[in-house]
């Protein structure tokens, strides 16, 4: 078995695209080996900053010898039917094999020399390769990420030899740009490959790179009595930075430690890629900063840092001086710039969103336990730092830097904290706010995002979701959950459904005199029945589509939730078939129903709900089903019969008694007691009888089991 050793050297290939490149390497030739017919032990791939390479182990010579059997047509069929096989085949009739009055082909090949694959394989993988952007260099026609300069190829330590586009196989690679020995050198196989690498300043495995880096920079740090910052997406960008990473600390003035703590950060992450370093003793930063050299100086580091901080000097400046203009500025300044901002061009200006957030927020705030003017003035600000110059120099400190200034310029911390955390959650791994007010404001602008878009009919497709609105489902679903707030969906969503309504619409509305949630809410939250009694009917349509809509979009995303909890999406579906749209109580009762039909009597009893809904189901396709009150005590009647109609009775009283407590344990157990007289009915009397009157009885009696359990869940949704 041998060794194949690729290298593709180029110059600097971007940080962000290497994990990438090194996926997308290992999957391209996995595929074109198996393609092939060629086995393998192992296949690992490398990214850095000036290489990828794939070593496979365990490929055997060549190709195995292939017998394949292709099926003709028949003996006696049409002779042109014959002729075309033999075309397909490249056979005579007297090559093929008749079996039971069927032609067969056997078509055998021999198996090729790997060797002579690979120069096809690379030179597919090299001129398909995927990445975000590329380039041309030169006359030639090959895109690369940045000029490649050289391929090394090598089976079983042998060059294989090829060309693409002008560039060479062999067996030369090169080492570090400045430390290395300055030029080319020949490697023999894998080990012999990383090995000189190494002695040439090269860390090949980003993993070694990233190693490094952490290492060496918490020991610069210690030495000092200073502590990393951790910041596991920096380590990961300055490990593609560096061949051979060298940590340094440096210094900067102690006065910039008086911007907020996310400015220093940032101008540090985002500019230079520094790590910024904390003292241990006060948790706060301190006035150093780690920088990661692509070379080892002979000073120990002491120009690079000096350096490194006369540049990062420069960044803060700036960033002092956004910090200075805007606290001459403040919330009226930006609020009134936001007028001509547009947010979306059929959802106007981002002041106008800032309006029907604030809206929202008022009516969320007392559901969740905040006051409603706080909640209404923390959103009416929660925007405003989108116009301020800090967050125009870096977008991702929005929200952040709000809450400073909402500080800065007295108002209440429970207000600036709302400010700064309402974008929160953003992301599966993003925290959840628990402030009562935040919580409000944050439920506010995501609902009216979700409802905006829904409303102008820019729902998710497909892989496509261009305004992140399954994200900002789940970020709302979320918040709920995770605060066990009791909100209905349907008494903020469709209320503020009218309100994105009334912007769209085309046609001068009438007064109304009153907000469209209170109208809404008169109206039993029945949008139809509102548009008419407010004389407005031009938006109906698209009002009561989009309610619907966006219900079918928490379903969806709430299955997506419970599933990654290991929960059955089924079982949603089965709740939410209720009509409820309370998701704490939906999550509490899909808990119940999941750790019910885990048990046996869970389990038997779906069963024979559904034999019992199949026999009405016939029924109903028949006619109208009996309904009415199940009659016991007959002559002749089965005990069976009569158990289960008193087993059916008894559930229903405890089954509504539980769900009125929302004590869903207690409901299933109620409906666990009907699993041994469903069983016995089943067993022993037969439904359909002759008898006309014992037949009818016995339908109304399983379209009450069928009742009962519907009132827990619709089990005609449940798999199983």
């Amino acid at each position: 078995m041998a060794q194949l050793l690729v290298e593709l050297f180029s110059e600097e290939i971007p940080a962000r695209m290497q994990g990438g490149a090194a996926r997308d390497l290992e999957r391209m030739a996995a595929e074109r080996l198996k393609a092939a017919g060629l086995t393998y032990d192992s296949l690992t791939t490398f990214a850095g900053p000036r290489r990828l390479t794939l070593v496979v182990e365990g490929l055997p010579a060549a190709t195995p010898d292939r017998e394949e059997e292709v099926k003709g047509p028949r003996a006696n069929a049409p002779e042109q039917a014959l002729e075309g096989f033999l075309r397909k085949t490249g056979l005579t009739k007297d090559q093929l094999v008749e079996r039971d009055g069927v032609f067969f082909a056997v078509l055998s090949s021999k198996g090729q020399p790997t060797a002579a694959l690979i120069p096809d394989m690379v030179d597919q993988i090299v001129r398909g390769f995927p990445w975000p952007k590329s380039m041309r260099w030169g006359s030639g026609s090959l895109r690369w990420v940045r000029p490649l300069k050289r391929i090394v190829a090598l089976f079983d330590g042998h060059v294989v030899p090829f060309e693409i586009d002008g560039i060479v196989s062999g067996d030369l690679t090169e080492g570090h740009r400045f430390l290395g020995c300055g030029r080319p050198f020949a490697v023999k196989d894998f080990a012999d490959y990383r090995a000189k690498l190494e002695s040439d300043f090269v860390m090949l495995d980003a993993v070694d790179r990233r190693l490094k880096i952490l290492e060496a920079a918490q020991k610069v740090c210690a030495d000092r009595g200073l502590a990393l910052v951790d910041d596991d997406g920096l380590l990961d960008e300055v490990a593609g930075l560096a061949e051979w990473p060298t940590p340094i600390l440096g210094d900067m003035d102690p006065a910039f430690l008086s911007l907020p703590p996310e400015v220093v950060r940032l101008s540090m992450k985002v500019h230079q890629k520094y790590f910024a370093v904390r003292d241990p003793a006060t948790h706060g930063l301190a006035p150093h900063f780690v920088v990661v050299a692509n070379v080892e100086a002979t000073d120990g580091g002491k120009a690079l840092a000096a350096g490194n901080s006369r540049v990062l000097s420069a960044r803060l400046d700036d960033a002092r001086f956004f910090w200075d203009e805007d606290l001459k500025a403040g919330f009226e300044v930006w609020s009134k710039k936001l007028e001509g901002v547009t947010f979306h061009a059929k959802l106007g200006t981002l002041a106008e969103r800032v309006e029907r957030i604030a809206a929202l927020a008022r009516e969320i705030a007392p559901l969740v336990g905040a006051d409603p003017d706080q909640a209404e003035a923390a959103a009416r600000i929660a925007k405003a730092d989108l116009a301020s110059g800090m967050v125009g120099e870096f977008p991702e400190l929005q929200g952040v830097m709000g809450g400073y200034y909402a500080r800065a310029f007295g108002h209440p911390d429970a207000v600036a904290d709302a400010v700064r955390d309402h974008y929160k959650p953003q992301g599966p791994a993003d925290s959840v706010p628990t402030a009562p007010l935040t919580v409000a404001v944050a439920l506010a602008d995501k609902l009216d995002t979700l409802v905006g878009f829904f409303a102008i009919d820019e729902k998710p497709t497909g892989s496509k979701d261009p305004f992140a609105l399954r994200r900002a489902a789940l970020g709302i679903i979320r918040l709920i959950l995770e605060n066990g707030a009791r909100l209905k969906l349907t008494r903020v969503a469709i209320p503020h459904l009218w309100v994105v309504s009334e912007h769209l619409a085309t046609e001068p509305l009438r007064k109304l005199g009153r907000a469209p949630y209170e109208l809404v809410r008169e109206a039993g939250f029945d949008l139809e029945k509102a548009a008419e009694q407010a004389g407005w009917t031009s938006q109906i349509a698209v009002m009561v589509n989009g309610s619907r809509d966006i219900l079918a979009f928490f379903a969806d995303r709430l299955k997506v939730l419970l599933r990654d909890q290991g929960k059955r999406h089924d079982l949603v579906d089965a709740v939410f078939a209720l009509g409820d749209d309370d998701l704490v109580r939906i999550v509490r009762r899909v808990e119940a129903l999941d750790g019910f039909l885990a048990t046996d009597d869970g389990a038997n009893l779906l069963a024979g709900y559904k034999r019992a809904s199949n026999i009405l189901k016939a029924e109903e396709k028949k006619g109208a089903v009996p309904t009415g009150m199940v009659q016991t005590g007959l002559p002749g009647q089965p005990e069976q019969e009569s158990a289960l109609a008193f087993a059916a009775a008894a559930a229903a009283t405890a089954v509504d008694a539980a769900l009125e407590t929302e004590d869903f344990a207690a409901a299933m157990t109620a409906l666990a007691r009907l699993r041994a007289p469903v069983d016995a009915f089943f067993d022993k009397v037969m439904v359909n009888s002759e008898v006309a009157a014992e037949r009818e009885n016995r339908l109304k009696l399983l379209g009450q089991v069928r009742a009962v359990m519907g009132r827990v869940a619709d089990f005609g949704m449940v798999g199983g």
